[in-house]
Formats: structure tokens, sequence, C-alpha cells
């Protein structure tokens, strides 16, 4: 017999165009906690009206549990105490993400290259392919990267548009060092934006003692300001010298 205290029902659209995605969340979610789920679909816009109307919501999919209404799949999550205190706390995930995919992606390439992982190329195109993501990260919303990065960048700060310009000028130094190709171009950029990053994030951070978000992986990130945001220029920086006095 099935405990009485673990049954749900739950009511969400199932339409021949519109499966809600948000209705399958609150099933598996449902069901990976132990809950038999009395599933109703609403299979039709009227049918999902009047079922809104007749329970005062304003949205779907619904759970009732006991009797009780919990809400949609963000209620359904809170009931369960998931996603209590994340809020606006930091994360170093997508750094990480990008790092360890950076990494994958330099073994790899070392490997179908010259038959080994480990190898000079693969650290430079470990650096060289980071550089390129983060770059990728930025640009996916210019303006909100620029907005943070003003918050910061010395350089950005007395001349705005070089905020606008720093993601390109990244992902433009990356590729060319991965290929190889254009070394005039690529280490002076490398170097230029390397050193007046690490100095803005050295001043904000060690010099003036402020709080910030970093602008690394794009402006809607929540990682800290600090040693990342400093590891990334010092890698620029660091990799620029490599490719000047590097040996031939």
């Amino acid at each position: 017999m099935s405990d009485p205290n673990k049954q749900a029902v739950l009511y969400r659209m199932v339409m021949e165009k519109h499966v809600c995605p948000y209705g399958l969340k609150s099933k598996h979610l449902l069901r990976h906690r132990g809950y038999d789920v009395e599933d109703h679909w609403l299979t039709t816009r009227e049918k999902t009206d009047a079922f809104k109307e007749e329970h005062d919501v304003q949205t779907t999919p619904q759970t009732f549990i006991a009797g009780q209404r919990i809400g949609g799949y963000t209620d359904l999550r809170h009931f369960f105490g998931l996603d209590e205190g994340k809020g606006d706390e930091t994360s170093y995930v997508p750094v990480i993400c990008v790092f360890i995919t950076a990494a994958v992606a330099a073994l790899a390439a070392s490997m179908a290259a010259l038959g080994t992982p480990l190898t000079i190329l693969s650290a430079e195109w470990f650096v060289s392919i980071t550089m390129m993501l983060l770059a990728m990260l930025k640009l996916q919303d210019i303006e909100k990267f620029s907005t943070m990065f003003l918050g910061y960048d010395l350089l950005a700060q007395r001349w705005v548009p070089y905020s606008y310009a720093y993601p390109f000028l990244e992902w433009t130094a990356g590729a060319l060092m991965t290929a190889h190709f254009l070394p005039w171009l690529s280490i002076p950029i490398a170097l230029f934006i390397g050193t007046v990053g690490a100095a803005s994030v050295f001043y904000a951070v060690y010099i003036q003692k402020r709080e910030l978000k970093c602008a690394c992986v794009g402006g809607s990130s929540n990682v800290p300001l600090g040693f990342i945001s400093l590891t990334e220029n010092l890698f620029m920086v660091g990799m620029g010298l490599w490719m000047l006095f590097r040996p031939v």
C-alpha cells in the first residue's frame, strides 16, 4: 500500500505543439522524491484557462500535495528545500567549466597532432583556448559585460569604447596564438590588455579593497573580482611573453 503522505497531484500542459518543460521537471522531481504522481494533462488552451480560473492561479504546472496547493516548479523546489540560500551568491562554476573545457580541448588537440597529450603546444593551447572561451562568454551580452567592466577597468573608465573592444581583442589574440599566426599582432594585444587588466584588478581589489563582480565570464556572472580575474590577465601577459621569447 502506498504512503498517503507520498501522493501528489500534478496539472500540466501537454498539447500537440507544446509540452510544458516545467511540468516535466515537476513530475521528475516528485518521482525522484518518492511521490506517486497523479498526472493530469491540460490538452487544450480552453482546459488550461478553465483550470487557472478555477484555482485562481496565473501559471501552470501546479502541484498539490495532501490537498494543499504547492504551486509551480519553483515553488515545488522551495517546498523540498532546494535552491535555499542561492540568490546572488558568488560562484566559480562558470570559470571552472571554461578551464576544464580548454584543458581537455588542448590535450585532445595535442594528442591528435603529436600523438601525446602532454606537450608544450598543449600548454600554449590551454591558455589561448581559455582566452577565446572567456571572450565568447563576454560577447554573448556585450552591453552587460561593458557595464560591469566599467566598474573597475582603469582604461575603460577613461575611454568607454575600450569596454566594447576588449572581448574582441581577447578573442583575436587567443585565435591567432592558437594558430601561431601573425605573432606581431597577437603578442602586443595580449601584453597590452593583460597588463592593463591585471593593474586594474589589483588596484580595485587589493588597493581599494572593493568587493565587485568580475566580468571575466560575462556581465551576468556572480564570479567575484579577485584572484581569478587577476589570473586571466596574468595568463595573457605570460602567454604574450612566452610567444615573444619562445625557442623556434
